[in-house]
């Protein structure tokens, strides 16, 4: 599955990291891309930083795969597409529990809050020609900073 930032980091799992993993697979199903290969020519986003961008231009309609036929379904796949982005919100305490999930897909007049910022929203880096870590196009790069303080 795919790994919550908190599981990623920390090795911390609980019920939000399963909906983490849920939100990537329900805005796979809806945009008929796949997370860990997806590749955008502008920026190095990730699918669910696409997703967010999308989302903050008004244009997350065009994340649907074509080959869905949504006519006068558009209201449920909109709502398929919030319901993920609240799902992979980059904190664990600003996802909701999967039973809010399932609230919030079963019901159409329940009132969806904005989500936050995704988490792993620029994954993929193009070419490394001079680096040790040889990475070519496609490749994911989690860059992490860490400081230890020690006393005297």
């Amino acid at each position: 599955g795919y790994m919550a930032p908190e599981y990623a980091m920390q090795g911390r799992s609980s019920e939000k990291s399963d909906v983490f993993s849920f939100g990537v697979l329900l805005i796979e199903i809806v945009s008929g891309k796949r997370n860990t290969s997806f590749y955008d020519n502008e920026q190095a986003l990730s699918l669910l930083g696409l997703a967010w961008r999308l989302w903050n231009e008004d244009k997350i309609l065009t994340l649907i795969d074509p080959r869905i036929s949504y006519q006068g379904f558009g209201n449920e796949i909109l709502r398929c597409l919030h319901v993920g982005l609240l799902c992979v919100q980059e904190f664990a305490a600003d996802r909701p529990t999967i039973s809010k999930v399932l609230s919030m897909l079963g019901s159409e007049t329940a009132v969806l809050p904005s989500p936050n910022q995704p988490a792993f929203i620029e994954r993929y880096t193009s070419y490394w020609t001079d680096s040790p870590h040889q990475c070519h196009q496609g490749c994911s790069v989690n860059d992490v900073t860490l400081t230890v303080v020690k006393g005297r």
